[in-house]
């Protein structure tokens, strides 16, 4: 018996959808990137050069802006600041968090769900008198301490309302298992559910972390010249007279890049963890 041979089928081509997506995509990315292209290269020019319009990508670049914020020192000591406050902060802040969010995510407590969410949308400005009063009295403003204290005061409902759906989602079946085997409640999250979370606290700490280095208005309030962290340094080349836009320019660099670095090197933990706590079940 002869194999019969179909003709041929034509190649389709790139459907017409595909190409409206990633023509999206790319202004979306364009749009996005454009201020930060912007911003570096205006680290490298002179203040004469970065406020004259006809001056584009096409210029002499010079290193003096980077050499006299890291030799003023004061960008450099800030960074070190925001370091240890976000660190810390986030390290306490997921300690916290994650155990409350297994506990609210698995025990379905929904009223203290909807608590957690009222603190999330609780403006933190309407705290900052209260706040300043009491820590004042405490003699604790210009301390690492308030800082770390009222960055925790975002960063706990956040990380546990991205938790609380993250164990939510997780199979019940696992840390039954682990309870017949002996283990204690805490002992199956210990050793069951928080290993298969995380990378959803990985994605929630990452933003923690985010929001406590970009944080300016409680920095603003609550630290001094030893405590100060770098929002409040690069409000420091804005005066009333006039603004060093290349030094500015070249302090906003250097403290963008720490976050790309963390952006891109939590990537894969970072997309996992959204996209598990997207879905239940």
């Amino acid at each position: 018996m002869s194999a019969t041979l179909s003709p041929a089928r034509p190649r389709r081509g790139r459907p017409y959808g595909s190409w409206l997506r990633s023509i999206a995509i790319t202004i979306v990315t364009l749009v996005f990137a454009l201020p930060l292209v912007w911003m570096f290269a205006a680290a490298f020019k002179t203040n004469v050069q970065v406020t004259d319009p006809s001056v584009g990508l096409w210029f002499t670049p010079t290193l003096d802006n980077f050499r006299a914020v890291v030799e003023a020192g004061q960008i450099v000591r800030s960074m070190g600041n925001s370091l240890l406050v976000g660190v810390v902060s986030t390290v306490l802040s997921a300690v916290i968090a994650v155990p409350a969010a297994w506990a609210v995510g698995r025990f379905s407590m929904h009223r203290t769900g909807s608590v957690i969410l009222v603190a999330r949308i609780v403006p933190a400005i309407s705290l900052l008198v209260p706040w300043y009063y009491l820590f004042a009295r405490m003699g604790l403003v210009g301390s690492y301490t308030v800082l770390i204290l009222s960055h925790m005061f975002v960063s706990v409902p956040l990380i546990m309302w991205i938790m609380i759906s993250f164990f939510a989602g997780l199979p019940v079946e696992l840390e039954e298992a682990a309870r017949t085997d002996g283990l204690s409640a805490f002992g199956a999250f210990w050793r069951i559910s928080l290993p298969l979370a995380a990378p959803g606290t990985a994605t929630a700490s990452l933003l923690a972390f985010v929001f406590s280095w970009n944080n300016f208005m409680f920095a603003l309030v609550f630290s001094d010249d030893r405590t100060q962290t770098v929002p409040v340094t690069l409000f420091n080349f804005i005066s009333y007279a006039s603004t060093d836009w290349g030094g500015l320019m070249a302090a906003a660099s250097l403290i963008t890049v720490p976050v790309v670095l963390a952006a891109v090197l939590g990537q894969k933990y970072l997309v996992a963890g959204l996209t598990s706590g997207a879905t239940k079940g």
